[in-house]
């Protein structure tokens, strides 16, 4: 009998992790017979009652399969690790503050049996708050039209979805310490079927996301798919160094002219002085993502660091 994973990754959710357990298990009890299941789930480091509802939750259901990490090893690499350590068929990953309705489990499997390797949950609207709604959207219009690398990036695609068990063993073997999943489901080129959704509003807890995390998933999907900024960079150097000379042959005639009529004092030399210092540092800034992205791939440090593992 085939297996189906599931995997969730968990930073302080222990209002949510029971009723997720459960709608998780009601979801899987309709493919009674016709599949196995397991339930991986990961505590990402969190310090409040989280882990202790996870081992219970392990005791009392030998399915339920718990990873304890060492320390939070982000929003990027917790999720990933716990899809690379499924090995059934195939692999369900969803969000553990229940805004991946696990209702859409269903449908995943059946579009799977349909022959699909790749199935991804697509956000159609949300009752998340309407401006980073709109801003997230906005990323996902700016990373697709500047993606250069053949990766055709889906819209509005979190990473919620099925993967068929080939579709995992890729990602094994790319090995990245760092990864945009979302990029690398694009990038193996496997067929996709979409299963539209409203994105609810979370109802117990705190959001994660802050300003960096969000930062940080946003330049990744970027330095990951597209050389674009760097050549704006080049580009932007050219430009500014042309109107640098221009400025300053404009600047020469009129003292050669008028020269008792044009005395600018030190105003236009602050001002250009000023312009030329943020393009530098915003040209380092984009530099800086690019090399530390290296970096991170050649450090080669381990995605997870594992405390304790229950019910392998």
């Amino acid at each position: 009998m085939k297996k189906i994973s599931l995997v969730s990754s968990c930073f302080n959710e222990e209002e949510n992790i029971e009723d997720l357990y459960k709608r998780v298990v009601n979801q899987m009890e309709k493919f009674h017979g016709e599949y196995d299941f397991e339930y991986i789930l990961l505590d990402n480091g969190s310090n409040d009652n989280t882990a202790q509802k996870l081992k219970k939750l392990a005791s009392q259901d030998k399915r339920i399969k718990v990873i304890i990490n060492a320390r939070n090893f982000g929003h990027i690499r917790s999720p990933y690790y716990g899809i690379c350590q499924a090995y059934g068929d195939a692999v369900i990953y969803l969000a553990s503050d229940l805004q991946d309705p696990p209702e859409l489990i269903e449908k995943f499997i059946k579009k799977w049996e349909e022959g699909y390797k790749v199935v991804l949950g697509q956000k159609t609207s949300s009752k998340e708050n309407s401006l980073m709604y709109f801003i997230r959207k906005c990323y996902y219009n700016l990373i697709s039209s500047i993606c250069d690398d053949g990766t055709n990036l889906v819209k509005n695609c979190t990473g919620f979805g099925l993967y068929d068990k080939c579709a995992v063993d890729i990602f094994r073997d790319i090995n990245d310490p760092y990864p945009y999943l979302r990029g690398q489901i694009c990038d193996i080129g496997f067929e996709k079927a979409l299963v539209e959704f409203e994105q609810p509003q979370r109802e117990r807890g705190i959001t994660k996301n802050n300003f960096y995390t969000l930062y940080d998933n946003a330049m990744l999907g970027i330095v990951k798919h597209s050389k674009v900024p760097l050549r704006i960079m080049t580009m932007l150097g050219f430009f500014t160094s042309l109107m640098s000379i221009i400025i300053a042959f404009i600047y020469l005639i009129l003292k050669l002219f008028f020269w008792n009529m044009f005395d600018f004092g030190l105003a236009p030399l602050i001002i250009s002085m000023f312009f030329f210092g943020s393009v530098q540092l915003f040209c380092f800034g984009i530099l800086g993502e690019y090399i530390g992205a290296i970096y991170t791939r050649v450090d080669k440090k381990p995605l997870v660091v594992e405390k304790e593992r229950i019910n392998f």
